[in-house]
């Protein structure tokens, strides 16, 4: 089940409009981010290097966050080559039919594969992207700033 109420406030809002930031809120410590060594294609790579570098500098990419946005990256690069393979070989192709004995019988045509593909990985894309504030609306639920040194219990750090 999804989450219910309205989306939550960012903590760099709720503290300056004179409220006080979750205590449980974790903050993660400093660490190397990297793509991890299974993301390979050049496009999912190229996604990486284009979002990453501002994303860590506002403090929206940690290194906890590696394995997400990956999957974000990778789901970018397998839009993409759905995209290109439905160029090539459009929506609808034909397909043989084959009887019980594996003998074929003729054929029909049937939505092309390459649509389901690329239908799960705009799936995919639009939750991850939600999760790193990639659309305007997504921004405003999206926490960014940890602070200097993981300090989270000092409101201050949500002011920088």
């Amino acid at each position: 089940m999804g989450k219910r109420g309205p989306a939550k406030e960012p903590t760099n809002l709720t503290v300056l409009k004179g409220g006080k930031p979750p205590a449980t809120e974790p903050v993660p410590a400093e660490g190397e981010v990297v793509p991890p060594a299974w993301l390979t294609r050049d496009q999912a790579l190229a996604e990486w290097a284009r979002l990453a570098p501002d994303l860590i500098a506002k403090k929206v990419l940690t290194f906890w966050d590696v394995q997400a946005f990956a999957e974000y990256c990778d789901a970018v690069a397998t839009i993409a080559e759905a995209a290109a393979e439905l160029a090539g070989q459009g929506y609808v192709v034909e397909r043989a039919v084959f009887d019980r004995n594996g003998k074929e019988t003729g054929s029909r045509v049937v939505p092309n594969e390459w649509v389901q593909i690329q239908s799960r990985a705009l799936e995919v894309s639009a939750r991850r992207a939600a999760r790193f504030g990639l659309t305007p609306s997504d921004r405003t639920g999206v926490a960014a700033g940890g602070g200097a040194h993981g300090d989270h219990k000092n409101p201050e750090r949500l002011l920088s």
